[in-house]
C-alpha cells in the first residue's frame, strides 16, 4: 500500500475515532472519574462493601475506558509520522510496518465503534443466557448443546467468567435447556443479539439412514438485575421444590436433593438451578435469575405498550435469525444481517465476533429507521 492510500485510511479512521471520542465523552468520565476517585479516598469507604464494590468497578471501567480512547488516539498520531519518515527516507521496510500498525488500529477501532453503539438501558450488565431445544427432536437436542458450548468458548475466548447454573439433559443425547450467566461489561448488549431462534441443516448422525435434517434452538438472553431494580417478589408467589441434581456430576451433586426450582405463581415463569452443592447457594442463583427474567418481562410489557400505541406488532423474539448449514455446502448465516461465513467449525468454536458486531449495528440502524 503506497502512502498515500494509508494517508487516506488514516484520515478516514481520524473521523470515526473523533466520532467515538465524542460519544465516549472523555471530558465528563474524566469528572466522574474525579468524583469516584473522591468517594474511594474515603476511609469509610469499605463500610458499606457492596456500595464499595460499586464504586471501585465503575472507576476501573471508566479509567479503562478512558485509556483505551487515548491510546487510540495517542497511536494513530504516531502512525502519521511514521507515515511521513516512511516517505521522506524512501523507506519499504518502514512503510510496510505502518500498513500492519494501519490493520491493526482499523480492526480496534472497528471495534469500540460497535461498543459505543450499546446505549441501551441495561447493555452494560452481565447477561443471563438460556438456550433450549426446538423442533427436531434429538437433532435439536444436539444442536442446543453445540450452541451452548459455542457460547462458552465465545466466552472463554475473550476472557469473560461463564457460571452455568442449570442444564436439563436430553434422554438420547444433547440438552432440552441450559441457563448460564456471562460476567462481563457490556454482556448483556454484547449478547442480545443473539437472541431468536437458530436453524441447523446437517446429515443428521442419528438418523441410520443418512438423512437431511433440519433442527431448531431457541436463546433467551436476559440482563442480570441491580439491586436499583427495585423486583420485590412476595415469598407468597413463590412456589420452591427441591429435587436430586441430574446427568453427569461431582460425589455430591447427585446424592443430595440440592437441586432448585422456583416457580412464579403470577406469571408460570419457571427457573431452576443445580449447579451449585448446597439448596441455599442454588435458591439464590434461581432467584437471580428469576429476577432477570421479570425484569424483562416489565420491559416487553412497556415495549409492547408502546408498539400498541404506536399501531405496530409486538417483538419480535422467536423469529428465526441464523441458519447454520453443514449440508449439502458450508456456511453459516444471519438472516437479518446477511453476514455470512464458510466455516461452521469456526464458529460452532466460538468464533462469533463477526455475527455480533453485524448484528449490534443492524440493530442501531434499525432503530435509528424506527425512529425517522
Amino acid at each position: 500500500m503506497a502512502a498515500i492510500d494509508i494517508r487516506a485510511e488514516i484520515a478516514d479512521l481520524d473521523r470515526s475515532l473523533s466520532s467515538i471520542e465524542s460519544v465516549v465523552d472523555p471530558e465528563r468520565k474524566r469528572a466522574e472519574i474525579a468524583d469516584l476517585s473522591e468517594k474511594v479516598a474515603a476511609p469509610d469507604l469499605w463500610d458499606d462493601p457492596d456500595n464499595a464494590q460499586k464504586v471501585t468497578s465503575r472507576l476501573s471501567q471508566l479509567n479503562s475506558e478512558l485509556d483505551r480512547v487515548g491510546s487510540l488516539r495517542s497511536r494513530l498520531d504516531d502512525l502519521g509520522v511514521l507515515v511521513e519518515l516512511a516517505e521522506e527516507e524512501a523507506d519499504a521496510g518502514t512503510l510496510e510496518e505502518a500498513h500492519r500498525e494501519l490493520t491493526s488500529l482499523r480492526t480496534e477501532i472497528d471495534a469500540l465503534e460497535v461498543r459505543t453503539l450499546l446505549s441501551g438501558e441495561y447493555d452494560e450488565r452481565d447477561a443471563v443466557v438460556t438456550v433450549r431445544s426446538e423442533a427436531g427432536g434429538v437433532d435439536a437436542a444436539d444442536f442446543a448443546e453445540m450452541l451452548l458450548r459455542m457460547y462458552l468458548r465465545w466466552s472463554e475466548r475473550h476472557g469473560y467468567s461463564a457460571e452455568v447454573y442449570d442444564i436439563s439433559y436430553a434422554e438420547e443425547a444433547g440438552i432440552k435447556s441450559a441457563t448460564f450467566q456471562v460476567k462481563a461489561p457490556f454482556a448483556y448488549g454484547t449478547l442480545s443479539v443473539e437472541q431468536g431462534t437458530h436453524r441447523l441443516v446437517r446429515i443428521s448422525p442419528f438418523d441410520n439412514q443418512g438423512r437431511r435434517q433440519t433442527s431448531f434452538a431457541g436463546v433467551e438472553v436476559l440482563p442480570v438485575t441491580a439491586e436499583a431494580d427495585h423486583i420485590d417478589i412476595p415469598e407468597a408467589e413463590i412456589r420452591v421444590d427441591v429435587f436430586r441434581s441430574s446427568g453427569p456430576g461431582g460425589q455430591s451433586v447427585n446424592t443430595t436433593d440440592s437441586a432448585v426450582r422456583l416457580t412464579h405463581l403470577p406469571t408460570g415463569i419457571v427457573v431452576s438451578c443445580q449447579n451449585e452443592k448446597s439448596q441455599l447457594q442454588n435458591k439464590v442463583a434461581a432467584m437471580k435469575v428469576l429476577q432477570s427474567r421479570l425484569l424483562e418481562k416489565a420491559r416487553r410489557d412497556r415495549e409492547a405498550e408502546l408498539n400498541a400505541l404506536k399501531g405496530d406488532g409486538g417483538n419480535s423474539w422467536g423469529s428465526q435469525m441464523r441458519s447454520y448449514v453443514l449440508h449439502p455446502y458450508q456456511m453459516v448465516k444471519d438472516l437479518r444481517t446477511e453476514h455470512e461465513v464458510g466455516n461452521p467449525d469456526a464458529v460452532f468454536d466460538g468464533d462469533i465476533d463477526g455475527f455480533i458486531d453485524a448484528g449490534i449495528r443492524w440493530r442501531k440502524r434499525s432503530e435509528i429507521d424506527a425512529q425517522a
